[in-house]
Parts: C-alpha cells; structure tokens; sequence
C-alpha cells in the first residue's frame, strides 16, 4: 500500500526543489513514488497542482511501444507506432491514478495565499537515506499523512527537529 504524506512549504520554488530531489532519489532506487504534486495556493486565493509527471507521455511511449512491435508483424512498423502512440496517449489522457485531485485542491484552500505543498504517494522508500538527504534543508511542515501514528510521529519529530520547531 501506497503512503499518502503532504508536506507545506513557504513557497513553490522550495516545494519544487524539493520533488527534485525525490525525483533524484527515485533515479537512485532510494524512494519509489506512485504520484508526487506540487499544489500552489496563488496570492488571488486559486488553488494550481503541478502534475510530477505525465500519464499521456508514458501511455503514448508504450503505446507506440507496442504498435511498433504489432507493426513488425504486419510489415508495417511506422503506422503500427503512430496508431499505437494515438492509442496508448487516448488511454492515458482518460487514467487517472494517484492522489485525487479534490483531496488536493480542499488541500490547498487551507494553505496560506503564496505557500505551497508538496503530496506525494510513496510506494517504498529507505526511510532513514531519503530523510538524511533532506535533512535541515527546507523549511517543512508535516499537513497530512496516512502514516501509522508511530511512523507519523517519526517523520513529524523528524521535521520539527530539521526546522527547529521542536526547539
């Protein structure tokens, strides 16, 4: 199961910052995440997300994948790429999975007007190199999680001592 942690951040550039260094440490095996979102709470008072990453690119690439494979059977690769393309990025626009989108955007109108928040959706992680590497760099505050109390309090001490809110 998935875990579901949305950290508030003094500004997108930092909440951004931050998703790229996950999206390092993804690149590095040290954290696996099924969605991660920028959601921005603009000084007008409009809620913005961010996607991490795109659905449609990926479906199209394996579509075109595929139809290029079925194409080869046919003797006809490039029109077996191009209709499987059209097809994998048709099923991809439609799919949506990971952190709803209501959840986030109720998320945000709680935000400050300026701030941000960074949700992600956490498949596997180790734990104590992927806090090490984020350790006392961001200003952070733990919003929500569907973490086990213990783990919650965990990273929330975690957070607080990394920002000196526990001092």
């Amino acid at each position: 199961m998935s875990k579901l942690i949305a950290v508030a951040y003094p500004d997108v550039p930092t909440a951004q910052t931050v998703l790229g260094k996950l999206a390092d440490m993804q690149k590095r095996e040290i954290i696996k995440l099924d969605d991660a979102v920028v959601v921005e709470r603009r000084d007008d008072g409009k809620v913005k997300l961010h996607q991490a990453n795109s659905l449609v690119g990926v479906s199209a690439a394996g579509g075109a994948l595929w139809g290029g494979l079925i194409g080869l059977l046919f003797f006809a690769p490039l029109l077996g790429m191009a209709v499987g393309a059209a097809a994998g990025a048709a099923g991809g626009a439609m799919t949506d999975i990971g952190v709803d989108d209501t959840f986030m955007k109720d998320l945000g109108r709680d935000l400050a007007p300026g701030t941000a928040a960074l949700v992600v959706l956490v498949r596997s992680m180790t734990e104590d190199k992927v806090l090490e590497e984020l350790h006392g760099q961001y200003q952070g505050k733990l919003i929500s999680t569907n973490l086990s109390t213990e783990e919650e309090t965990r990273l929330r001490e975690h957070i607080d001592a990394a920002t000196g809110a526990g001092r």
